[in-house]
């Protein structure tokens, strides 16, 4: 069973109730647990969806349920907040579901438009496969949603598909500045982003678009000449983090921001003699992804993981999902004065 970032979920031996933070390595997750302010690793197989769980008590069973069951909507995917919450909504993203034949090889792609925010948009895309006439969608995508815009052929990987896409969005002050992004599909990073979608909670491969961008008058200037830079340079597009400006950081957590994190179990809990080797690694990994996405959104240009020497699997286990972050430019693990060969240094 897939548990998505955002889910609300029931952890089976204890009764407990949570909300899911993280997807990590081995078929575990992150869970927060409100009750006791505190994080731990669960396996997906020790989880239940809490609406399930809902609907198991005696007071859901005496709804009706013919009554209940409403036809789906087209093209369109919606969760209620019951069933899901945004813990830390993305934006607007792309995402690109692959629809199998009964031979097992997938045919074609479903391509779905995501707003997991709570402000509406009105997005313009167009889509293009060499020279032909492009795929166009042009409507608003309002909040928490997430409708289907087009098909893609699996064969279309090789015909050098690019996005384009503007975004204006919408509040009670109006319609905010339109922003672009170019989007390059190459089959090499194609395959290496798949991630669970917000909203339609199912494996796609996933692109992030646009952020929701500041209302602060001051934020919003910068924001647009921000949008023109990407609109004139066309920069590629999961290097978004990195071309927000630093005056919608948060300034004191960035000169409080260490720009180095010792995965050494001794550093990260005080219990870990009573771990398990796989419990410790996921303690360690959760750890770095909690330091990588605060050095991402803070725009930190480059922190150092220390792991140590030992038999190499923490650093292999770092070197596999490095290679899978979009966000990350290029890391190595070179010698340090400071760390010698137990280090990695990533650059965003």
């Amino acid at each position: 069973m897939l548990f998505a970032v955002g889910k609300n979920v029931r952890i089976k031996n204890t009764g407990d109730f949570g909300v899911v933070k993280a997807l990590l390595e081995g078929d575990m997750v992150q869970v927060f647990i409100p009750g006791d302010d505190m994080e731990i690793p669960v396996h997906v197989d020790d989880l239940e969806r809490a609406e399930d769980t809902k609907r198991a008590t005696p007071v859901k069973a005496k709804i009706v349920a013919g009554k209940k069951t409403q036809p789906p909507v087209a093209a369109r995917a919606f969760l209620g907040e019951t069933q899901y919450t945004i813990l830390n909504s993305i934006g607007i993203q792309l995402a690109f579901e692959a629809v199998k034949k009964e031979d097992g090889f997938v045919s074609k792609y479903l391509i779905w438009l995501i707003n997991d925010t709570n402000y509406d948009a009105i997005i313009s895309l167009k889509i293009f496969f060499n020279s032909l006439s492009p795929i166009t969608w042009n409507d608003k995508l309002a909040a928490m949603t997430a409708p289907q815009v087009a098909e893609m052929w699996y064969d279309d990987l090789n015909e050098a598909p690019e996005l384009e896409v503007k975004c204006n969005w919408l509040s009670t002050e109006g319609i905010g500045g339109e922003l672009f992004k170019l989007l390059k599909i190459k089959p090499k990073t194609f395959f290496k982003s798949v991630k669970t979608a917000p909203l339609l909670n199912k494996p796609v491969h996933l692109y992030r678009l646009f952020e929701r961008e500041s209302r602060e008058p001051a934020a919003a200037k910068t924001e647009d000449l921000a949008a023109y830079t990407k609109k004139n340079t066309k920069p590629d597009w999961h290097r978004l983090s990195q071309l927000h400006n630093m005056s919608i950081y948060d300034t004191k957590q960035l000169a409080n921001f260490e720009q180095e994190i010792d995965l050494h179990i001794e550093k990260l809990v005080d219990d870990w003699g009573k771990k398990t080797p796989s419990e410790i690694m996921q303690i360690q990994l959760s750890h770095m992804d909690a330091h990588l996405a605060k050095a991402v959104r803070l725009g930190v240009p480059s922190i150092f993981i220390i792991h140590g020497v030992g038999k190499g699997r923490l650093k292999n286990e770092i070197a596999t999902r490095l290679l899978k972050n979009p966000d990350v430019k290029t890391f190595k693990n070179e010698f340090h004065p400071l760390y010698g060969w137990g280090a990695t240094e990533v650059i965003f």
